[in-house]
């Protein structure tokens, strides 16, 4: 009887199920990680902090969330696995207790120029499906509604092969609909090419009168253009029209020159493929002057811009087309969608409600679904990720999130904050890096990496909670609380550079002076027109240097020596001092190892099991042969050099055998802007959105222009990153520099001379200039959102 008892009184074993709430990772050493040991609580929110470059996504990204991604991947059969991208097995010892991994990052949407946000989230497909079922006239499926498929007619003979017969069938005029506009094809702008930009008329062809890049009739194009018949002697503007349509139009065509074959092919459609198919940013400079310069882009005439046909925009329902629901603003929608009562397709209306009630929950109700998705910031690309997990009724997921706060006001941060609570509460694990202070204090659990960025990084230096970080001694420990102050005095402005009259996007009209000679803040709420007042009215300026966020152009071959220039000085001055060629001082030249063609790594595609990089045995990881190694310069080889940090090698070459103040000027630049820890020959694919702005930043330092524009320079910085960043921007105004900063930290703000505040809300709600003033003047009035959340910040 007394056994029965003491069994009773026991307290039950937890099941076995339960006790797994730890995601552990153990002798992690992706990139810069240290045999990081780690335990993270499921079900939590915890956040990862460190310095710019610690190893942050290393861990975060590159290896919990990848490796989940990778495990998933090895469920599906072989077959589908071959379609799916390859992800290669990570330097990682053990990882234990992974949930499924959703990651919702900061890389730019597409920038297919057929891409919008409303294709970017299925707000479209759902439209076109109301449409061709409520649209009155009806004109046909949901396809008829889409900007991005043509109309197709087709007659002649269908031919259909079933169990070894072939059955035929005659079709006349067979029509299959869609709602693409034919003279824009769906791109609701139409590209025209001015003529003059090509050719000067007043010259021949052989005197050099074509002025496109590339066209030089001393080599082959001079005999191309003489085999297909054209006069080289006589002037264009005496061509007949079938020359000067041959010259410009003709499609490719074979020729026959010399006794060669050869294609000939206009000059407008070689134009079209070759450069107008290419992101601008990626041109050469004289390329993209020139098109500039020749392609004018306006509004399609057909379309109005809408990009659709006039078919598709006849068909309404309440009196609205689709291409009108596209440029309302979200929120707008949202309330004419609530007005719609047809339990035909209700649960299509429910659907689209929650949907487009998202898109203003997560703070981005003032965009319209027929914006472009590549003009999207990366913090609006993050958040309309962000929207098709809101609603998700899926729980025990790792949810991991990339500076969730990058591109949002004080005042929008507590709405993010509530949103990954939300998130938390449903029994997700949610992983977030950041820097902002208003996101780290609300994490159940923090992981602090460190002590320093790059080789001096990569390890773990405090987890547990705020409280205890705060105590810590650790370099976040320390700045978590740091809150900046006004300036004592601020500068004058001596000029000031004239906008008047900005409409672009939701800007009302707007006129204003940006002081010049100091440091300009423009601020305001997410969607408040800070980035269509730049880019409309101050970027195109001459003198004016613009540094965004975008991606960099480059391949795993690229590295911060070979985008910022740095390279060619070292290579000149290596050849000059060993007597040989430069071009053996190039991993992707002469000098490159012939086994892994200067790559370093041998790739090794496995089908559908995830390749494998492997270090190439001959040149051991360095990229050059060993012929090559045994030049040097200043008793260090190539590949030593390119293995410095930059601050290392700013000293290696200020002074001694290796002086060579060229490359020193650009080490300088580099460090200036934070980026000390970087190595010269680190490949650009590796850097995180903050390291590729700062990259741009020292390379555009060296131009010659007056007024520098800044997008949110704080991106992906640390607490204590920021004080080094205001020393720079302070350093850029001291040297006659005027510089303007798009910018939501506060710790900008309290710095600048000169504040002008967009508002008072997003969107159509948005678009006014609602302060202009000192920073005191804005803490003093309280009279705007920014003002308040400023005077709270300085304690004012």
């Amino acid at each position: 009887m007394s056994m029965d008892t003491t069994a009773d009184s026991r307290t039950p074993e937890p099941h076995l199920a339960d006790i797994h709430d730890l995601i552990r990772v153990q002798g992690a050493r992706e990139n810069n990680l240290k045999d990081v040991h780690l335990e993270i609580p499921k079900r939590r929110l915890t956040v990862f902090t460190g310095v710019s470059g610690s190893g942050k996504s290393s861990l975060v990204f590159a290896t919990i969330a990848a490796e989940s991604q990778r495990m998933i991947n090895e469920t599906y059969s072989a077959f589908v696995q071959g379609f799916m991208p390859t992800l290669a097995r990570l330097d990682v010892d053990v990882l234990e207790g992974l949930t499924t991994a959703i990651i919702v990052d900061q890389e730019r949407m597409g920038a297919n120029p057929r891409s919008t946000v409303g294709t970017a989230t299925d707000a479209n497909a759902m439209l076109r499906i109301l449409f061709s079922r409520l649209g009155d006239p009806h004109i046909g499926p949901p396809t008829a509604y889409s900007f991005n498929v043509p109309t197709r007619k087709a007659s002649g003979v269908m031919s259909t092969e079933k169990g070894g017969r072939v059955e035929k069938s005659v079709v006349r005029e067979a029509l299959y609909l869609g709602g693409m506009c034919p003279r824009c094809e769906g791109m609701g702008h139409v590209s025209d090419i001015d003529l003059t930009a090509l050719y000067d008329d007043s010259k021949s062809l052989s005197e050099g009168a074509l002025t496109v890049p590339g066209y030089s009739m001393d080599g082959w194009y001079g005999r191309l253009f003489g085999g297909v018949g054209l006069p080289m002697d006589k002037p264009i503007g005496k061509f007949t029209k079938k020359q000067l349509d041959t010259m410009l139009y003709v499609e490719p065509t074979k020729v026959k020159v010399e006794g060669i074959n050869l294609t000939f092919e206009g000059i407008i459609p070689k134009i079209q493929k070759s450069m107008l198919t290419k992101d601008p940013e990626s041109m050469q400079p004289h390329v993209r002057r020139f098109v500039e310069r020749a392609v004018t882009f306006q509004t399609c005439p057909e379309c109005n811009g809408t990009r659709l046909t006039l078919q598709a925009r006849s068909s309404k329902v309440q009196g609205k087309s689709i291409a009108d629901l596209c440029s309302m603003q979200i929120s707008d929608l949202a309330g004419w969608v609530r007005g719609l009562d047809e339990p035909s397709v209700g649960p299509l209306l429910t659907g689209l409600r929650h949907l487009l009630d998202s898109f203003t929950e997560i703070g981005l109700g003032y965009l319209s679904l027929d914006r472009p998705a590549g003009t999207l910031s990366g913090g609006e690309a993050q958040r309309t990720k962000m929207i098709r997990h809101l609603g998700s009724s899926l729980t025990d997921v790792t949810y991991v999130f990339d500076e969730p706060t990058i591109g949002l006001h004080p005042h929008d941060i507590a709405r993010m904050n509530n949103l990954l609570l939300q998130l938390r509460n449903k029994g997700n694990t949610v992983l977030v890096v950041e820097h902002k202070p208003e996101m780290i204090t609300i994490a159940d659990h923090v992981v602090d990496l460190g002590p320093l960025a790059g080789t001096d990084g990569g390890q773990v230096v405090f987890e547990g909670t705020v409280g205890d970080l705060r105590t810590s001694g650790t370099l976040t420990g320390r700045h978590l609380d740091d809150r900046a102050t006004l300036k004592p005095a601020v500068r004058t402005s001596s000029a000031a550079l004239q906008v008047r009259g900005a409409s672009a996007n939701n800007l009302k009209n707007v006129d204003v002076d940006i002081p010049l000679g100091v440091l300009t803040v423009l601020t305001g709420v997410a969607g408040s027109g800070k980035s269509s007042l730049i880019r409309g009215s101050v970027s195109g300026r001459e003198g004016v240097v613009s540094v965004d966020q975008g991606a960099i152009r480059g391949s795993r071959r690229s590295n911060p020596a070979t985008y910022t220039g740095l390279l060619d000085p070292i290579r000149t001055a290596f050849a000059k001092a060993n007597g040989v060629k430069p071009a053996l001082f190039s991993a992707n030249s002469e000098g490159a190892c012939p086994s892994c063609n200067g790559a370093g790594v041998i790739y090794t595609d496995l089908a559908m099991m995830a390749g494998v990089a492997t270090t190439c045995e001959d040149c051991e990881g360095k990229r050059f042969q060993a012929s090559v190694l045994e030049y040097t310069l200043g008793g260090k080889d190539i590949s030593q050099v390119l293995a410095m940090p930059v601050s290392e090698a700013e000293q290696f070459f200020a002074e001694g055998g290796a002086k060579l103040p060229a490359a020193h000027k650009i080490l300088e630049r580099l460090a200036d802007v934070g980026l000390g820890y970087l190595s010269l020959g680190q490949p650009l694919t590796t850097l995180s959105g903050g390291e590729r702005q700062r990259i741009k930043l020292a390379t555009h330092l060296g131009e010659k222009g007056g007024v520098y524009v800044l997008d949110e320079p704080t991106a992906g910085l640390h607490l204590a990153d920021v004080e080094n960043l205001l020393g720079l921007l302070d350093r850029l105004v001291d040297s006659g520099k005027s510089v303007i900063v798009i910018e939501h930290h506060q710790a900008v703000m309290a710095h600048a001379d000169w504040i002008i505040d967009l508002g008072p809300g997003a969107g159509h709600d948005g678009g006014r200039i609602v302060f202009e003033g000192t920073p005191a003047d804005l803490t003093a009035a309280r009279s705007t959102l920014t003002g308040k959340h400023l005077a709270a910040y300085v304690g004012a």
